[in-house]
């Protein structure tokens, strides 16, 4: 599977695989956070004062979500690792 948006080319800048759970919590709790308050905020001001509020909203969400999502990642993950039944044989 190549990277988004690659044509074939490796992309400038790869992280080591050990990072993997870190940057997978930060791209979550970037787009989460984003969907979500930008909801929110629309419920709540209407059309008017939208974006400014819901900058405001995502700023003060996302350093909530993104330690959330590494708390809650591995946990589950082994509740869903419980609730699947696993392939047989093979």
């Amino acid at each position: 599977m190549r990277p988004f948006g690659s044509a074939g080319k490796e992309p400038a800048v790869m992280l080591p695989a050990r990072f993997a759970p870190v940057l997978f919590a930060l791209l979550l709790s970037g787009m989460m956070s984003c969907i979500v308050s930008g909801l929110s905020t629309l419920r709540v001001t209407g059309s008017g004062t939208f974006l400014s509020g819901w900058m405001a909203a995502w700023g003060f969400s996302r350093p909530v979500a993104f330690p959330a999502v590494l708390v809650a990642a591995p946990l589950v993950r082994r509740l869903v690792a419980r609730l699947v039944r696993q392939p047989t044989g093979s």
